[in-house]
């Protein structure tokens, strides 16, 4: 039976999310998982596998049960598989951000851009008016993106921040529209962008992974594999394990 893998995140307020971090490790480990998850006040963050019954259980526990009181109703998940186990331990973290920006004006519990479905973003894409932007790192963008898309040349997604002031005006860039892997890292971007003075800010529901998801290949507009933070290294088109064009460390999370 193959494992089953959750990419899972949402923003929200857990002001006692320290408390959190060892009920949540009983919880995974009562259930046999495996990977990384991270812990802040503005939500959680994290990917984790196991047998299919096991993270069923946790997602269903994540959603209703009363560890988080439910708060985490509106989890943002994807699911996909692996042959092996993807993770070598269990790691539960508690940070200052769930993905790292480094600027407290960027508050996605409170303000974020539009979300664009799967289904409407090829259409996007093709708009003159639209600077489309990848946000991820730049080892991310060299093994798979979306035709046309700006990479930042990123080390780590901090550097949003002077890659925004140095090559984006509000005055120009009238219409963004972003994405990453599985959402986070948009959602913070977009949040940020938006507190600086831009005003028409998109993003990918779901991230790539939705759109490898849902959009058929022969529709697609993206191109090389998704690099994902696990030892399946890469995810193509129905979210089947690729083979990487390169060997790049992976680290269990991406907050940064």
């Amino acid at each position: 039976m193959p494992y089953a893998v959750a990419a899972l995140y949402q923003f929200v307020p857990l002001p006692d999310f320290r408390a959190l971090r060892e009920p949540l490790r009983d919880l995974c480990e009562g259930l046999g998982l495996k990977g990384s998850l991270l812990l802040a006040h503005e939500g959680l963050n994290g990917t984790i596998s196991g047998l299919p019954d096991a993270i069923d259980r946790f997602v269903d526990e994540l959603r209703n049960g009363p560890l988080f009181g439910g708060r985490l109703d509106g989890l943002e998940l994807k699911l996909s598989t692996a042959t092996d186990m993807p993770f070598r331990r269990l790691k539960i973290r508690l940070k200052k951000e769930i993905v790292t920006l480094g600027d407290n004006i960027a508050d996605p519990t409170r303000r974020v851009g539009t979300y664009v479905a799967p289904a409407d973003w090829n259409e996007l894409l093709a708009a003159p008016d639209v600077l489309v932007i990848d946000t991820r790192n730049a080892f991310e963008v060299e093994m798979g993106t979306f035709e046309g898309a700006v990479d930042p040349k990123m080390a780590r997604f901090s550097d949003f921040r002077d890659f925004a002031k140095s090559a984006l005006d509000p005055a120009r860039h009238k219409k963004i529209a972003m994405f990453c892997t599985g959402g986070i890292r948009c959602e913070k971007a977009s949040s940020y962008l938006l507190s600086h003075g831009f005003e028409q800010v998109y993003h990918l529901k779901g991230g790539i992974l939705r759109y490898l998801e849902d959009i058929p290949e022969s529709d697609s507009r993206w191109r090389g594999g998704c690099f994902v933070f696990d030892e399946r290294v890469a995810l193509g088109h129905g979210l089947v394990e690729q083979t990487p064009v390169r060997e790049t460390e992976t680290s269990g999370s991406c907050d940064e």
